[in-house]
């Protein structure tokens, strides 16, 4: 069953805040902007540990002049899910979830977005303007080791109480694997966390690095540093380091070691995509990629090294693609401290 969609000026690939932050802005230039999603809104965020608090402050992760009132100084997860919720319903933007987009194509002077939905049906949206703003979670870091598609395998953590009393390997030395280790270790798991480094990366929270390396120095949280992960199996995991290889016990295996953009629909529409930084090619500016109409916006601009951009400032993105779409000047990039997100 084929179903064709009617034509907008501005389809947004990806419901994410820095999605919807674009969509926001087309809609008040008087533009009709769609958003496709392959999972549910701002699905990124689903995909946080229950437990965790963002980095930056809700003001700073505000969409469309809305407030984020939050009582603690850091909003949680389920605070950014109820407000982003919020601003969907506020602006009535037209979000569809569980809609896969699996092309892009240029004819003439717009675009044919071929999508699927959960349920199977096919469309295809007409458009005058696409901005891809994927996202990163759906495409893990992965070690490419035997055994690492293997199902006690993970690389999304949400929280640790189905490993108490367990024996777990957490590989990674940045927050998302410091933070399983600890959460892990509370909730009763025995934890040898796996590192290829000599310590932590740099950018670790300050309120987390002191008390993971406490539990470290009394014992409690097993470090294997300078060494990778070389096999996975059923209930064992091999290490190889500076020594000889080491089979350490483990019922499950949690790969914190990050993601990648996801650029595959950017370069099968024609995007170049630098091999060395992972970037598509764009005009700095306006988030142009070399196809006229087709745009950036998110994570996908800071390719692999996603610390660059966060909800902080890629909310901003959509302004600089609607001014673009408008002929208008684009505003300059705001002035932001140097916070991540979560």
């Amino acid at each position: 069953m084929v179903r064709v969609s009617d034509v907008v000026d501005l389809l947004i690939v990806g419901g994410g805040p820095c999605g919807l932050a674009a969509a926001i802005a087309a809609q008040r230039a008087g533009l009709r902007a769609r958003v496709l999603d392959a999972g549910s809104l701002v699905s990124t965020i689903t995909q946080y540990p229950y437990y965790v608090s963002f980095f930056s402050t809700a003001e700073k992760l505000s969409l469309g002049g809305v407030p984020f009132v939050v009582a603690t100084d850091k909003p949680s997860r389920r605070d950014g899910l109820a407000y982003y919720r919020a601003v969907t319903k506020h602006f009535a933007l037209d979000v569809r979830q569980y809609e896969r987009v699996t092309a892009i194509e240029r004819h003439g002077e717009t675009f044919d977005i071929q999508s699927v939905s959960m349920e199977g049906r096919t469309s295809t949206t007409h458009a005058g303007a696409v901005c891809v703003a994927t996202g990163y979670f759906g495409s893990p870091n992965r070690l490419g080791v035997p055994g690492e598609t293997l199902p006690h395998v993970q690389h999304v953590y949400r929280e640790g109480h189905a490993a108490y009393d367990q024996d777990v390997v957490v590989v990674g030395g940045g927050n998302s694997a410091a933070e399983a280790a600890l959460d892990l270790w509370r909730a009763g798991a025995r934890v040898t966390l796996v590192h290829f480094g000599p310590t932590f990366d740099k950018k670790i929270k300050p309120w987390v690095l002191p008390d993971l390396q406490n539990r470290m120095n009394e014992g409690a949280i097993g470090a294997r540093w300078n060494s990778r992960v070389t096999a996975i199996e059923p209930g064992v995991v091999t290490i190889g380091g500076e020594q000889a290889d080491d089979r350490v016990p483990a019922r499950f295996v949690f790969v914190m070691t990050g993601f990648a953009p996801n650029t595959t629909l950017l370069r099968d529409a024609g995007v170049p995509i630098d091999p060395v930084t992972g970037v598509p090619q764009h005009d700095p500016d306006t988030l142009e990629t070399n196809l006229p109409g087709l745009f950036i916006a998110g994570v996908v601009v800071a390719g692999f090294d996603a610390n660059k951009v966060f909800i902080e400032n890629g909310r901003f993105h959509g302004d600089r693609i609607v001014a673009r779409l408008m002929g208008r000047p684009v505003p300059a990039p705001p002035k932001l401290s140097a916070e991540l997100d979560t």
